[in-house]
């Protein structure tokens, strides 16, 4: 903090300086020294005192010893700032001083008696959080190497051959563990009020999603979102927590905030809730979902895909004479038609065509001759 002197506290600091009225040599350098107490009144050793001119150019300093009385020498008179730094180097005091030819100038500078208890408060408060500030970036950092590698793991293992995933799921819960750990302490020492927070809390309930926590995702996510409402990301993380934790409805309502702050970003949300419901089985229940993504961004293959097979599910049946005939739900042929549109060659259009010859193979009625959009020559 930078303070300058009371009138009084200038007028003892030019006592203590020696100050003459006969003019002396203008480019004589002279030594500046004095005593250095600390908050407590006693020698701050370790601490510097640095002479600045006002110009910036120009800078002495000086380190305080274990007595608190240093020497600063070859000083070129004239006005400085005077600063006091602690030993890890923070300024903790700032005042201004006038450096007078002929002779030695003394400045003694007792903090216990320039520093309020108030701001002696705040300064030790600001360094402490300074200090949490670093652990909180370090655990951070080191929960956030956990999680690329445990995504990787998981990457993995889903690609391995399903009777050796069973084997490779303790790794990765076990790298999800730690990097949840971290993130636990990154929060736990983070400063108050850090601008930062929202980060640890979106990642505390990713890990917590990944582990199966969903609960706990959950609350972490919803601190996300109270701590930065601004972001539709979040919302999106929040609606796939809420989906896994058994509330579609919130999840649902959590779509609808991401889709007010981006159209964009609130489709994705209601793709993903979809996902989670579809890959849940509670196809009837995606199927809202599904059909605001299709609506929001219509030229997403895994969308429909995923809407006409979950309109499947909701198909009912009819008596026709001795036969019960299937009777399809409105949209489900559109809806794989779409996707084979999309991508005819792909993954989805290839499930797409599946879909629809299962259907034709159920009796349902349907029409097999698919639609493919001729390629530009």
């Amino acid at each position: 903090m930078r303070r300058t002197l009371t009138l009084c506290a200038a007028i003892a600091l030019a006592c203590g300086l020696g100050l003459s009225a006969r003019p002396a040599a203008a480019q004589a350098l002279v030594q500046v020294n004095g005593t250095i107490l600390d908050t407590n009144g006693k020698p701050f050793e370790g601490a510097t005192i640095v002479l600045t001119s006002p110009d910036g150019k120009t800078e002495y300093t000086a380190k305080v010893p274990s007595t608190g009385r240093y020497e600063v020498n070859d000083v070129k008179p004239g006005q400085y700032q005077i600063t006091i730094k602690d030993p890890n180097g923070a300024a903790i005091f700032a005042t201004r001083a006038e450096i007078r030819s002929g002779g030695v100038n003394t400045l003694d500078l007792n903090l216990k008696e320039l520093i309020t208890p108030e701001e002696l408060a705040a300064r030790k408060k600001q360094q402490e959080e300074a200090q949490n500030f670093e652990k909180m970036k370090d655990a951070f950092n080191q929960g956030q190497a956990k999680v690329e590698e445990a995504d990787k793991a998981r990457s993995e293992m889903q690609k391995a051959p399903a009777a050796e995933r069973a084997g490779m799921q303790p790794k990765v819960n076990g790298l999800y563990e730690e990097a949840l750990h971290s993130f636990q302490t990154a929060q736990q020492v983070a400063p108050t009020k850090d601008p930062n927070l929202h980060l640890v809390y979106e990642k505390l309930g990713y890990a917590n999603e990944m582990l199966g926590h969903y609960d706990e995702a959950v609350s972490d996510y919803q601190k996300a979102v109270e701590l930065k409402p601004t972001l539709p990301e979040y919302f999106n993380t929040l609606s796939v927590g809420l989906a896994k934790a058994g509330k579609p409805e919130e999840a649902g309502q959590a779509c609808e905030k991401a889709q007010a702050l981006d159209q964009s970003k609130g489709s994705n949300c209601w793709l993903n809730l979809g996902i989670v419901l579809y890959n849940k089985y509670q196809l009837p229940q995606a199927v809202t979902p599904l059909q605001k993504a299709t609506s929001l961004n219509p030229k997403n293959p895994q969308a429909w895909y995923l809407l006409g097979a979950s309109l499947v599910a909701t198909m009912t049946t009819k008596q026709e004479g001795e036969k019960l005939v299937p009777v399809l739900a409105p949209g489900t042929v559109e809806a794989y038609q779409k996707c084979i549109d999309l991508d005819p060659n792909g993954q989805w259009g290839a499930q797409a065509k599946a879909g629809l010859e299962q259907l034709k193979a159920m009796g349902a009625g349907v029409d097999t001759k698919i639609r493919v959009k001729k390629g530009k020559g």
